[in-house]
């Protein structure tokens, strides 16, 4: 059992003490959205040399925020990354997605994540290697005691690299707020050290008429225009407005997402955004705010996310009832106060608008519980799972060698805020092994890609986070295994293959040296090579046969056989 020496206890005291007197006074012990963290904490930067970022907090991310900031690393590995303040190790973490990851959980009431990391250090380093090869795979986790492993501000704690789902070597740093978990922006902290003195720039604008209440150049689809339309913008009734707009900062071509947004229309401002923090349960709700790269003005009716704001009473929808000039105008900030200003004018013009007609069946109510139930196909959508009303374009198709119908919900996804439970019935079953079915998504152009899903009475059932298209598919067909560049393995101590699978993807995978478990990995998950680094302590010089299985994600299973001089 740990046991906290007794500084460790003076310091939670005072801190208590200090927080309870706080909120006796009315003051928060730690910063709210918007406030200025720096002024409550501070941090050292996680490394020696100039701050240079390829990536910043909140950019709009596929179904979610970029949840930190990527530090370049001057494009190469191994640099030394050290703590921000004095604290601990919290978790220590080797996965596909992030790579190598630590934790670190520091006494001025924040919590930070390094990911993509090259190594770990000293004994961490040794402890990750002895669990992996106790475990015999890649992917391992530790959570140590809170004494376990201190660390003091400016200690070297890992080394930068490109491990996981990384394009180019930096670290990723999330700053959490140790209170509420949420992600804060990490770049007040260190905002002393960055050169900035470019504003964001707008690149166009995307109106939105709603279904059944507004109407843009006489039709109620959401339309793009360039920032100066050469003909006049016309709309009548309720509509909404976006914009696609990036940072920039002095010195790189990065393109970076905007903390703040304002929207004004005639002098009055309506909407506001200000991207400063979220929770992991806010996360997806990016898929509401945002159109492609286009950032709405306005707020969807379930979508809770904090840090939009909307000055009317109609979430910041703009209602044109009179044939006059409407004039909009965007200010565009970033975390640094330098600002733009982006102007455009939509005219009134009166309009007839139509009422959607839909079947009642095939409309998902966003505050409502929805169900779909049809010839092979069930679903259930849960309350809080909609962003807003969702009229479905329903679409069954049928091909004589399909072993499911293919089920469109709607012809364009729209993304759930959390997974649905979704069951597809087999019209017919030419495979025994129910292992080898799968529930597949349909894209655009007909290609297909694995949901997953288990067999049970008839039926595929699953858990989709979007409606789309759906089928249930096949898959047979063993992963391919390919050595590459065999004959240099000997000399660079390196022995790495190319593993493969159209459908279904690798599942899992293992290595052994003459018939010993060899710790292959996937340090890249871009490239996805699995790689081994020969460890003398482990194998010794000469003539040897190397193993690797590859499985999918229906079982399939493939094992090639290499020899090898080292």
């Amino acid at each position: 059992m740990y046991i906290c020496p007794t500084n460790c206890l003076l310091t939670y005291m005072k801190h208590s003490i200090l927080s309870l007197i706080l909120f006796a006074w009315g003051v928060q012990a730690y910063p709210q959205a918007g406030g200025d963290v720096q002024s409550q904490a501070t941090f050292t930067p996680p490394f020696d040399f100039p701050i240079v970022f390829s990536g910043n907090f909140g950019e709009i991310r596929a179904n979610h925020f970029h949840g930190g900031l990527d530090f370049k690393t001057g494009g190469t590995i191994g640099k030394p990354v050290r703590a921000l303040a004095d604290g601990y190790i919290s978790r220590i973490r080797v996965t596909h997605g992030s790579g190598y990851v630590l934790d670190v959980a520091y006494n001025n009431g924040y919590k930070t994540i390094n990911r993509h990391l090259s190594a770990f250090v000293g004994d961490i380093a040794r402890r990750v290697e002895d669990l992996q090869y106790e475990k015999e795979t890649w992917e391992v986790e530790i959570i140590p005691e809170p004494g376990e492993y201190i660390v003091k501000a400016g200690q070297v704690i890992a080394l930068s690299g490109n491990t996981g789902y990384s394009f180019g070597p930096h670290l990723h740093l999330d700053v959490f707020e140790a209170d509420t978990d949420d992600y804060v922006d990490p770049l007040p902290f260190f905002k002393k050290k960055v050169k900035d003195n470019t504003a964001p720039r707008a690149e166009g604008i995307m109106l939105f008429p709603q279904p059944g209440k507004g109407m843009v150049d006489g039709t109620q689809k959401r339309q793009a225009f360039p920032l100066s339309p050469k003909q006049p913008i016309t709309a009548w009734g309720l509509i909404g407005a976006g914009i696609r707009a990036y940072d920039y900062m002095d010195g790189v071509h990065n393109r970076y997402g905007v903390h703040t947004v304002i929207l004004e229309v005639d002098s009055v401002e309506v909407f506001r955004s200000v991207v400063d923090r979220f929770s992991e349960n806010e996360n997806r709700m990016i898929n509401s705010w945002t159109y492609g790269q286009y950032m709405k003005s306005f707020i969807e009716p379930g979508n809770t996310l904090r840090m939009l704001h909307a000055s009317n009473d109609n979430r910041g929808l703009i209602d044109i009832n009179e044939e006059r000039p409407y004039r909009f105008v965007y200010t565009l900030k970033d975390a640094l106060g330098n600002t733009s200003k982006v102007r455009f004018t939509v005219h009134g013009k009166r309009a007839e608008i139509a009422p959607v007609e839909h079947r009642e069946k095939y409309i998902f109510r966003w505050d409502k519980v929805n169900y779909l139930q049809e010839p092979g196909l069930s679903l259930v959508i849960p309350r809080g799972m909609l962003y807003d009303d969702a009229y479905l374009n329903y679409v069954v198709r049928a091909d004589s060698g399909d072993v499911a119908f293919t089920y469109q919900l709607n012809d364009t996804r729209i993304p759930l805020h959390g997974r649905c439970e979704l069951s597809i019935g087999l019209r017919r079953r030419p495979l025994e092994d129910r292992s080898k079915y799968y529930v597949a998504g349909v894209n655009s152009r007909g290609g297909k890609y694995s949901i997953g899903g288990k067999y049970e009475d008839g039926f595929m059932k699953t858990t989709i986070r979007e409606l789309g298209t759906y089928t249930v598919a096949i898959d047979t067909v063993p992963p391919e295994i390919t050595p590459l560049n065999p004959q240099q393995w000997g000399r660079t101590g390196r022995i790495t293959f190319k593993a493969k699978d159209k459908e279904t993807g690798i599942s899992s995978y293992r290595g052994t040296i003459d018939g010993k478990y060899a710790l292959f990995g996937k340090p890249n998950s871009i490239s996805g090579n699995l790689v081994y680094e020969i460890d003398p302590k482990r194998v010794e010089r000469g003539k040897h046969v190397v193993e690797i299985t590859v499985t999918d994600g229906c079982g399939n299973r493939a094992t090639e056989q290499f020899t090898f001089v080292w």
